[in-house]
């Protein structure tokens, strides 16, 4: 027996873009670049199916994109307004179905059990979710809908039809309905591991479905990752393997006017904050730290050191201190850091020092203050002046894990 329709996949359509089309009817119908800073050595981390056509995507420079497209619009990504859309998409898609698991800020899956799981229902399911978002969101603000016996096919449904598109990949169809598909047009499989199954005389999805689990077992070099592919191909539910968070990390491209020594370090300070807050939002600890500056001519400084293992804001900040005076001389363009080498609270000995415990307790009593009467009441010295720089930024990978008033 073909197994049945359960998953329902939500993707949202150049949904950065959308929003601010939605938000401004000046922009309607025209290609807009979402930027996440002003210079045209930043990148479009969204562009808007009209400024797609002229081959810009996510990750173009923005000289690349003026050059492909001169009258494309450059818009200042919002970080707020942006997960302000996402929790009313959320509210608007669990109207007509629960959601079960929040995979990043423009994607999400639902259930279907029972009668649900019959084609035309889980098809008019889809399509008052639809309804939903277009009356409650915006019309501007599409999505496009994916109906499958798994996950992993109802996601690949929604790229076979944009935008506001609806496909529904039955059991009964399967694997047939995956022959025309590139091997890449699956959520996994990058350019790396398509070399490795040319390496193999894999060429193509009709023969990749063809392979018996072993043989995907001797491809993946994996027995858990090859009997999961070989399942989820067939349609049957594979569950996710747990997931373990290896970093904690900020990283900024600096405005024109800040791009000196004293810029990058006021927004390394603050990518710190942001990233010790986060950590202590998600009850971890840390034990390394690396941070990164790239310059105007491609040159790039990187520099790592061991932290006793801790989660307070001013123990990272000192051991910033010790790598800065290491730094490049040149005109630094973007910063980055991230906090490594993580352990969950319940698994980690703090210091038996009570000056580290007051430290850590500071810190978690900071970000209470910050919760209740706004972000940045209450913050070290080093950050004066730099408070509103490496504003918040959003992943299409992840919503914020933790409450930005915190910081």
């Amino acid at each position: 027996m073909p197994p049945p329709l359960r998953r329902v996949f939500v993707d949202m359509n150049a949904y950065f873009a959308s929003v601010e089309q939605q938000e401004d009817p000046k922009l309607r119908g025209r290609p807009i670049g979402v930027v996440p800073v002003m210079a045209r050595t930043s990148c479009c981390i969204a562009a808007s199916y009209e400024a797609k056509k002229f081959g810009i995507k996510t990750g173009t420079p923005v000289w690349e994109a003026l050059r492909l497209c001169p009258r494309i619009r450059l818009v200042l990504a919002r970080h707020e307004k942006y997960v302000e859309y996402h929790d009313k998409i959320v509210r608007a898609v669990g109207r007509c179905l629960p959601v079960d698991r929040i995979l990043s800020i423009d994607e999400m899956v639902c259930n279907l059990i029972g009668d649900e799981r019959e084609p035309a229902n889980a098809e008019r399911i889809a399509r008052k979710m639809k309804d939903e978002i277009r009356n409650s969101v915006g019309e501007c603000v599409t999505a496009s809908i994916g109906i499958a016996p798994n996950t992993m096919l109802a996601k690949v449904g929604t790229d076979l039809q944009k935008p506001d598109g609806l496909v529904i990949i039955r059991g009964d169809e399967l694997p047939h309905r995956l022959f025309p598909l590139k091997l890449t047009d699956f959520s996994g499989i990058g350019p790396r591991m398509e070399k490795r199954f040319h390496r193999y005389g894999i060429f193509s999805v009709e023969q990749l479905c063809g392979l018996s689990a072993k043989s995907m077992r001797t491809i993946w070099s994996s027995q858990v990752h090859g009997d999961r592919w070989y399942h989820l191909l067939r349609g049957d539910e594979v569950r996710d393997p747990p997931t373990k968070r290896q970093t904690v990390g900020h990283s900024h491209v600096l405005p024109p006017e800040i791009r000196t020594h004293p810029g990058v370090y006021g927004v390394m300070v603050k990518l710190i904050h942001k990233a010790a807050a986060r950590l202590r939002a998600l009850n971890h600890w840390c034990g390394q730290m690396a941070v990164t500056v790239r310059y105007e001519h491609g040159e790039r400084w990187d520099a790592a050191c061991k932290v006793l293992r801790t989660q307070d804001t001013l123990s990272l900040l000192r051991a910033f201190d010790s790598l800065w005076p290491s730094r490049l001389p040149g005109k630094p363009t973007q910063a980055g850091m991230v906090l490594f080498d993580l352990t969950p609270t319940p698994g980690t000995t703090p210091s038996l020092f009570d000056a580290d415990r007051d430290l850590v307790a500071v810190s978690h009593a900071m970000d209470r203050i910050n919760r209740q009467f706004g972000k940045n009441v209450i913050r070290f010295g080093t950050l004066c002046g730099s408070e509103d720089t490496a504003p918040t930024r959003i992943a299409f990978t992840q919503i914020p894990e933790f409450d930005p008033a915190s910081i």
